[in-house]
């Protein structure tokens, strides 16, 4: 199992970037490779909070992945946790 923790950038389907924190690892399971995890926007807006499927996660290094958002729940006042799913391999 891989995992990667760190700062990362979610582009949505507008085009629009959101930076934040995102936290991944890779799953086997019966032979099938899958990935995902959960990301922190720096700043929520109601793009994100709507976000769904055709969005893709940057991490360092111009390293991508396809994901789609699996769900959102508040953490705090002005905070959020997005988690993901990510499709094809992991960038990480």
């Amino acid at each position: 199992m891989a995992t990667y923790s760190g700062p990362a950038r979610l582009t949505l389907v507008d085009g629009t970037q959101v930076s934040g924190m995102a936290s991944l690892s890779t799953n086997q399971r019966g032979g099938l490779d899958s990935w995902g995890g959960t990301f922190r926007p720096d700043q929520v807006s109601d793009e994100i909070r709507n976000a769904g499927d055709g969005l893709s996660l940057e991490l360092p290094y111009d390293q991508t992945g396809s994901v789609s958002v699996t769900g959102v729940r508040k953490l705090l006042a002005t905070q959020i946790l997005v988690s993901l799913t990510g499709s094809g391999p992991a960038p990480f």
